[in-house]
């Protein structure tokens, strides 16, 4: 073989290879999320609520319950990403949280920092619509952890 067919075989075959990872869809990302504030949130503050304080007007008027009730929710979040690498939302949309560049689960550090990443997006509103112009669906809080939410292989 000469050198010219060996190159156009060689250009051939990298233009075939399938991408690395399917991206999740980002409606499906916003339906997990909803339905793990009903699933671990809304729970963890009726507990506040109910079992450790005296009802929902000292819960309303106390401003470190709300804060409490988002930490341990964060631990959660971040416990259930680094060992499983979803959540229950993400598993009912087959979506996991891996590293961009090993896809890999991410460590429980990592997770932490994107829960506190995933809140100042959510405040700013900024990052949660950069989803729609990257090609491979990142928001902000992936950009700043290093992560991306991919459609899980069965």
């Amino acid at each position: 073989m000469n050198f010219r067919k060996l190159k156009k075989q060689k250009k051939a075959a990298s233009t075939i290879e399938k991408p690395k990872y399917i991206y999740a869809r980002y409606s499906h990302r916003v339906k997990a999320f909803i339905t793990d504030m009903f699933m671990i949130y809304a729970p963890i503050l009726y507990l506040i609520a109910y079992v450790v304080m005296n009802g929902k007007d000292d819960f309303q008027s106390s401003q470190l319950a709300p804060l409490f009730g988002v930490t341990i929710y964060g631990l959660i979040y971040a416990l259930l990403l680094s060992k499983f690498g979803q959540t229950p939302g993400k598993k009912a949309y087959d979506m996991k949280v891996v590293d961009d560049r090993s896809g890999n689960n991410i460590s429980f550090l990592r997770a932490i920092l994107r829960f506190i990443a995933f809140l100042f997006t959510a405040t700013t509103l900024l990052g949660l619509f950069l989803p729609f112009y990257r090609k491979d669906k990142k928001a902000l809080h992936d950009l700043i952890s290093g992560t991306i939410v991919v459609v899980e292989k069965k």
